[in-house]
């Protein structure tokens, strides 16, 4: 989608990039990406050969509004973008202290002082009850001061992403009404759908084609859990000498997911940082006797087949490119969300 001039629909600033995974869906959707902002080193790569964009190696505490407004053009709407670190805010961070929460906030007072014409957010939908409220509250009232703001928990398999991931999405915008994002109409793309077509491989095998579709290594005993292992099944179905000690402990009974295989005709599980580990989560391949490759990885997070991750010969590591695989946002998602923004400028325009 692009305006009918040619032109790019609009401007986007992203913090908090990584890889660029909101950046690429607004690219998709017909934005121009003017930059990216992330602290991680790594991901500059992977972010700047696939967006045609620049990436700004830095903390949000030394970004001031006055550099970002500089980098609009001011001949286009601009847009606003980002995903601060979902980790404080997710489940699996409960109990442990982590103070990155106040990046969301600083994000919001950001916007307040650059003021785009769009402002986007996403993250994980527990921060909606972090500290019981307040810090999301804090966050959309600060945006409410200059914007309309809309917001709502989403299922990414309802807007063309094969993968089950609830997200809490924000658009704001200076309009006169909220946008709103309405789900996908349709079935939701499958497992067989997204990586099906793949090469075959083994267990810690490189494909000779794609250096990202690889698998990590298994032991002797994981390769006869996995044979053990049904799509959609349970490691309760494996014979005795299979289990862990996790599993026999009474704390460990609840974990039914944990070295599971994905299943051919639903959507994955929720893609996460370590999903490259079978014993993770239900991350087996659905017939193959291995993990899930990083390439199946972010395919399911609903990367392009040939988005590059890494300079050739050069793999950073299953743990680097896992983080920044399970970390991104979902590209469809973002150019749905992308896709909302630009029928509101449209419409802006004819009116």
């Amino acid at each position: 989608m692009s305006s009918s001039s040619g032109r790019p629909i609009a401007e986007v600033i992203d913090l908090f990039c990584g890889i660029g995974g909101i950046s690429h869906g607004f690219k998709r959707a017909g934005f121009r990406v003017i930059a990216g902002y992330d602290v991680d080193e790594g991901c500059r790569y992977a972010f700047e050969t696939n967006n045609d964009s620049r990436f700004v190696a830095k903390d949000l505490d030394d970004v001031s509004p006055k550099e970002l407004r500089r980098r609009f053009s001011g001949e286009l709407p601009s847009v606003l973008v980002g995903c601060a670190p979902c980790q404080p805010f997710s489940t699996y961070k409960k109990g442990k202290v982590d103070d990155r929460w106040c990046l969301l906030q600083k994000f919001a007072e950001l916007a307040i002082e650059v003021e785009p014409d769009f402002v986007s957010m996403e993250n994980v939908s527990g921060l909606m009850d972090y500290k019981g409220g307040t810090i999301f509250h804090d966050f959309i009232s600060t945006l409410r001061k200059k914007y309309k703001c809309s917001h709502a928990v989403v299922d990414c398999s309802e807007h063309g992403v094969p993968q089950r991931r609830q997200r809490l999405v924000l658009i704001a915008s200076k309009g006169k009404s909220p946008i709103t994002l309405e789900a996908k109409q349709g079935a939701a793309r499958t497992v067989r759908d997204a990586i099906g077509h793949l090469p075959q491989l083994e267990a810690g095998e490189v494909c000779e084609s794609d250096p990202l579709h690889r698998s990590s290594r298994l032991s002797n005993l994981n390769i006869e859990r996995i044979k053990s292992s049904k799509p959609g099944g349970t490691w309760r179905e494996w014979p005795d000498h299979l289990l862990t000690a996790c599993h026999k402990a009474e704390t460990g009974k609840g974990y039914g997911g944990v070295y599971g295989r994905m299943e051919w005709e639903r959507p994955a599980p929720t893609i996460t940082t370590q999903c490259y580990g079978y014993g993770n989560g239900r991350f087996g391949h659905p017939t193959q006797n291995r993990g899930m490759s990083l390439r199946e990885a972010a395919i399911l997070q609903s990367f392009p087949e040939d988005y590059e991750f890494f300079e050739e010969g050069k793999f950073p590591g299953f743990k680097a490119v896992g983080r920044w695989i399970g970390n991104a946002v979902p590209v469809r998602l973002a150019e749905q969300i992308a896709n909302k923004i630009a029928s509101e400028i449209k419409n802006c325009e004819q009116n």
